[in-house]
């Protein structure tokens, strides 16, 4: 079956031009539409975690949509958070985030290099006897970050501060899509919550990320295309090669 209309479950990247060299070199045609949105808890579902943000010295970010939540929620709290705060992490683009919400200078802030093993490098035994609070998504897995927390006897407690919400896509044709690329176990939550009676038949689904693949097999999802690897480390490189094999 040749591909022509592909589904993307993200918005539209900054830099399309991936996207638009595969549609004049294959004749494709590329839909953007997000499956589900990130929002912030409600003060109401922060409280039934039954965690006092002050019973923290330091935090773990690894998004800025957490770094929001977590002060947006801190202020509808009353929480004033303690300039002794820590903070900590997973990138240098997140922790310059949070020049939106405190003075960047005046705080105690380090960040890795993108892997739960840099995080804890910043840890080291200097920080290692603080408390720390790991922020997460509700679709997050955290695992491989308390693994390690664990394992050098770090004192720490996990808690959601954001929330995966289904987009409405009930308008959409799913069956004009000859494939669907997948990023996040809530697309597939999404995909199924919009449509109870979805069938694949010849759809190609694409997986990007080893969280979604369990998630789309346990659906009972066919899964064409699993990225990244070395020979496609981008969701456009792994259609491309795709289309490759079609030809």
């Amino acid at each position: 079956m040749a591909i022509k209309n592909i589904l993307i479950s993200q918005r539209a990247p900054l830099n399309e031009a991936p996207y638009t060299d595969l549609k004049e070199k294959y004749g494709v045609d590329f839909t953007f539409k997000r499956f589900f949105l990130i929002e912030p808890l409600t003060s109401r579902e922060f409280r039934a975690q039954r965690i006092n943000i002050l019973d923290y010295t330091a935090v773990i970010f690894s998004s800025r949509h957490a770094i929001d939540a977590f002060y947006g929620l801190c202020e509808e709290l009353r929480v004033k958070v303690p300039e002794s705060m820590k903070y900590f992490c997973t990138t240098e683009a997140v922790a310059m985030y949070l020049q939106k919400h405190i003075v960047y200078r005046k705080r105690k802030i380090f960040y890795g290099n993108g892997t739960p093993e840099s995080v804890i490098a910043q840890i080291g035994t200097k920080h290692k006897g603080e408390k720390f609070l790991v922020t997460q998504s509700d679709s997050s897995n955290s695992t491989p970050l308390t693994n390690l927390l664990d394992g050098q006897g770090i004192s720490y407690k996990i808690a959601v501060f954001i929330k995966s919400v289904p987009q409405d896509l009930k308008d959409m044709d799913l069956k004009r899509y000859d494939m669907i690329v997948f990023y996040n176990p809530y697309d597939v939550k999404s995909l199924y919550e919009n449509f109870p009676d979805f069938k694949q038949d010849d759809i190609k689904f694409v997986a990007y990320g080893k969280s979604i693949v369990k998630a789309m097999e346990e659906a009972g999802l066919t899964i064409d295309v699993k990225a990244p690897t070395p020979e496609a480390p981008s969701a456009a490189r792994a259609i491309e090669l795709y289309l490759q094999q079609q030809k």
